[in-house]
């Protein structure tokens, strides 16, 4: 039987340590402020804006909500994106994707300011991960590498598999593991043998977007189990990547959905807004 990691109890700990990082930078003057932009009327969106709203508030961070329209222009997004550049309050700013289809993601990633990137998007950002020198990570894989080191679980010199090569999740992931002496190999569609790769895997991250997608005949037995996957199943009830209950009784340790790696990616949100206002009072 597998160790659950607990995303619910290693994020409320970050949020508390965030929650007195804003005390301490409140006592010097400095406010962190984070600006969250939603186009359109997505379900699933305003779900997790409102988690972010939420954060912001329990942590003691200053929050503005843009909530636009869905017809939108490219010109009027870019436009608020460019003020809120400007903005003093404002030390991170965060486009909820993904953007109705007549706008141009690539374009309003690029025109955020890259200190103000919390969701480390911009290619600047991304840049600096590939090379190891970074501010900011991408919120998700640095909630996997968080809740890996409160289970304590050694990556250097074990061999992780990434299944998803999304520029959000897979790539950072597996960049994240590479920095920490991983030996790693990304799988996708085109993937040979897909279910071999996974079961030669030390530590297993699934972020694929496919419901129960990692069977038990995918994983060795002992392998640290991560489910990055956000679903629904056939009885459109929340589930993962990863099939549960046939890989918890094989994993060492793992990740349940919901509950696991989830809440980790709002509380790392905070942490890169706080990192994004003291960076910018230097």
């Amino acid at each position: 039987m597998a160790q659950i990691i607990d995303g619910k109890i290693v994020s409320a700990q970050v949020r508390a340590d965030a929650a007195h990082e804003v005390e301490q930078l409140k006592e010097q003057g400095i406010h962190p402020g984070l600006a969250v932009v939603i186009v359109g009327d997505d379900p699933a969106s305003r779900v997790y804006v409102n988690n972010k709203k939420r954060a912001c508030a329990e942590i003691g961070i200053h929050s503005e909500e843009y909530a636009l329209r869905a017809e939108t222009t490219q010109e009027e997004l870019l436009n608020l994106v460019e003020n809120l550049n400007h903005k003093k309050e404002i030390n991170g700013i965060l486009v909820q994707l993904p953007l109705p289809k007549h706008l141009d993601e690539k374009a309003v990633i690029k025109a955020i300011d890259p200190i103000k990137d919390v969701d480390a998007f911009h290619a600047e950002n991304v840049g600096r991960i590939m090379i190891g020198d970074f501010h900011f990570l991408p919120c998700t894989p640095a909630g996997v590498m968080e809740l890996l080191r409160s289970a304590n679980i050694e990556i250097s010199g074990k061999h992780c598999v990434v299944i998803g090569r999304s520029n959000i999740v897979g790539k950072p992931m597996a960049m994240l593991l590479l920095h920490q002496n991983g030996t790693v190999t990304i799988c996708h569609s085109k993937t040979k043998n897909l279910a071999e790769v996974c079961r030669n895997a030390d530590i297993l991250v699934a972020a694929v977007g496919i419901p129960k997608f990692v069977k038990a005949d995918m994983v060795k037995p002992g392998a640290v189990v991560i489910d990055v996957g956000m679903d629904r199943d056939e009885n459109g009830k929340l589930c993962g990547d990863v099939d549960f209950a046939q890989v918890e009784p094989i994993a060492s340790y793992i990740t349940p959905v919901p509950g696991g790696v989830g809440p980790m990616t709002i509380a790392m949100l905070m942490k890169n807004t706080i990192t994004a206002a003291k960076l910018q009072h230097q």
